[in-house]
């Protein structure tokens, strides 16, 4: 179908004159509406304004301006002969391009103090209209939402004479839809989650509930995977659609945004455990490394230099470093990178890698290098939810970014933990957040000596670090993610030989807990926070 006739209005103006430029070059007439007419204009390109092409002049501020039978006749008219006829007989002209994106109304409301009367100004209505219009007639007409289709759609009206194919046509409609459902669920998240009391105040910037009556959420698929947890199951991997957003709030570096260097495409599992190790790594100042394995940490450890700090924490545990996934919060400089070249990795994520350690690991052909793009500093409190499927369901919460300072916690016992002893249960806590319940981590001096994970019983989880370090956890300090809920977790922490241990407390026991924990000579602090992780 060839293009004769587009409208073009849009809120991002990203690339729009260069557009208008190459669609004057094949001869198609133009129209356009406020500000986008005004910016073609001071391109010196010939524009029709849409209020003269419809006789109809903008009214109530702008609201009304497109909401035209001229407008939607348009096109929705079918390239059938009755249409035609019909178009035809009411003065309806075929419009064949539409290029339209819509107000901000998601970077509107994710600025700080904005006025509940400017979040509303912000939802568009003639926008989604012409886009809907126009997407349901992909048969005749194209429409581009995205400003970065501009380029491919250009080079295709040049190759074709001024034609869109009917596969690009359908392809553009199928982000129409996408965008214009993601964009209407941001608007019902938004007003279902401030009371009615903000139509009473529309100049204040209305508080707003942590959970709306109605979550609303898109994914864009990435890419598709070989295959799931297990070669039976087929999986894909999606991407939060908002991060995409022009002035979306910036966010921490994530899996989904990350880049892939080198190395085969990354695997279903790998994914879980880049995104666990990523977490961790996130939450370390100081320069660490991070080996994770089956989505839980098996060594941590700082150092001087990332080679150091891997190093150590590889050593925590040799022999579950083998085929781990390894993070780093410093860049991967030569001696790191020949130190993982040492050991079959999955996969290493970090900020970025100099190119002496690229050519170094490009010897390692299956080992996927990612780099996580982004602000790799230390922060809590961010305002954002997770979600997690269950059958017919959806649990969600914020997320777990409290972090309690350990050097300051309330001491329980009648001996107080040492400064080095306080910065190792310091340590030991942050790496306990992320490890799955019952979660148990002996740390010594910067480097964890065991992690007991995921068993039904703390006791149990203590035994395991007992008999994988054995001797070694002479003297280290222990972090608990929960209460102990009996004398005989402390018991055998003792036997151990840990001489500190943080623990949220809490429990019906705490007096029972803590006296024995004065019997073995320990120091014992509260920290007053719970973090399981199921």
């Amino acid at each position: 179908m060839r293009v004769r006739r587009a409208l073009l209005s849009v809120s991002d103006k990203r690339g729009v004159v260069e557009l208008a430029r190459a669609l004057r070059e094949l001869d198609v007439v133009l129209l356009s509406t406020g500000g986008t007419a005004a910016a073609l204009t001071q391109a010196g390109l010939p524009v029709t304004q849409v209020s003269d092409f419809t006789g109809a002049p903008e009214i109530l501020d702008g609201r009304v301006k497109t909401l035209h039978p001229r407008v939607h006749g348009g096109l929705l008219g079918r390239p059938i002969p009755a249409h035609e006829a019909e178009m035809a007989a009411n003065g309806i002209e075929p419009i064949d391009l539409v290029v339209v994106n819509l107000y901000p109304f998601e970077a509107t409301i994710a600025k700080d103090g904005v006025a509940f009367a400017d979040a509303i100004e912000n939802i568009d209505i003639g926008g989604p209209a012409m886009l809907r219009s126009a997407a349901k007639n992909h048969e005749r007409v194209a429409v581009v939402v995205d400003p970065d289709d501009y380029a491919a759609v250009i080079a295709e009206l040049k190759a074709g004479g001024g034609a869109l194919s009917a596969p690009r046509r359908l392809q553009l409609a199928r982000k129409v839809y996408a965008h214009t459902s993601a964009y209407d669920a941001a608007i019902a998240a938004y007003l279902t989650a401030i009371d009615d009391a903000a139509v009473a105040a529309p100049d204040a910037s209305p508080a707003r509930r942590a959970f709306p009556d109605t979550v609303g959420a898109q994914w864009q698929k990435l890419y598709d995977l070989r295959y799931g947890e297990n070669p039976h199951q087929q999986a894909a991997f999606y991407a939060d659609a908002r991060s995409a957003l022009p002035g979306w709030p910036p966010s921490r570096p994530t899996i989904a945004s990350a880049e892939v260097l080198g190395g085969k495409q990354l695997s279903y599992n790998n994914i879980l455990d880049l995104d666990a190790a990523l977490g961790l790594a996130l939450e370390l100042r100081d320069c660490a490394a991070v080996v994770v394995k089956h989505n839980n940490p098996c060594g941590v450890a700082l150092g001087a230099t990332p080679a150091q700090a891997y190093e150590r924490a590889r050593a925590a545990d040799p022999v579950s470093a083998f085929g781990g996934i390894v993070a780093c919060n410093r860049e991967v400089d030569g001696p790191l990178a020949a130190l993982l070249a040492e050991t079959f990795l999955e996969c290493v994520v970090a900020p970025d890698y100099t190119d002496e350690a690229r050519a170094t690991l490009a010897a390692k052909k299956n080992l996927r290098l990612v780099r996580a793009i982004g602000d790799w500093t230390p922060r809590t409190g961010d305002a954002v939810a997770t979600l997690r499927s269950v059958a017919g369901g959806v649990l969600v919460q914020t997320a777990d970014t409290g972090l309690v300072d350990v050097r300051a916690a309330k001491v329980a016992t009648k001996r107080a933990p040492s400064d080095g002893e306080r910065d190792d249960l310091a340590f030991a806590w942050t790496v306990a957040k992320h490890v799955k319940s019952n979660a148990i981590v002996f740390a010594k001096g910067g480097v964890t000596l065991a992690i007991g994970a995921g068993q039904m019983s703390r006791v149990d989880s203590v035994k395991i670090c007992e008999l994988k370090a054995g001797a070694a956890l002479a003297g280290s300090s222990v972090a608990s993610d929960a209460f102990f809920p009996f004398r005989d977790g402390v018991d055998v922490l003792a036997r151990a030989g840990a001489t500190a241990v943080a623990q949220p407390g809490g429990s019906v026991r705490d007096e029972e807990v803590i006296a024995a924990a004065d019997e073995h000579g320990l120091a014992m602090v509260f920290t007053g926070m719970r973090h399981f992780r199921h």
